[in-house]
């Protein structure tokens, strides 16, 4: 299904049953977009084992819509276009410059 394979950006979840953590994470990773995945489960250790292996640049446990300025927004594939949030967003914005003053006497 489409929804499953595009970046939709409104209230929409797909859900699908797999037949273990491999198959999940075939899923997950097949398309070509890469911001968010978000993994439900009482097992922390078992989303730890799994979120190192899933091609996105922020996951979520037990959660899909939490932004924290201290922690960087950003995506991989073609949801990669920059960094958001924190000092890496700021960095990636600007340019530093360096000033050498020297007063007339």
């Amino acid at each position: 299904m489409r929804v499953m394979t595009e970046e939709s950006f409104g209230p929409v979840v797909g859900i699908m049953p797999v037949d273990g953590d491999d198959h999940a994470v075939a899923l997950m990773n097949d398309s070509v977009f890469g911001l968010t995945a978000s993994i439900w489960t009482a097992d922390v250790d078992a989303a730890l084992a799994v979120v190192d292996r899933v091609e996105t640049g922020t996951w979520y446990l037990n959660s899909c819509d939490y932004l924290d300025p201290a922690l960087a927004w950003t995506g991989v594939k073609h949801s990669g276009r920059g960094v958001s949030l924190t000092t890496l967003g700021f960095l990636s914005v600007t340019r530093p410059k360096s000033f050498h003053l020297r007063l007339a006497p």
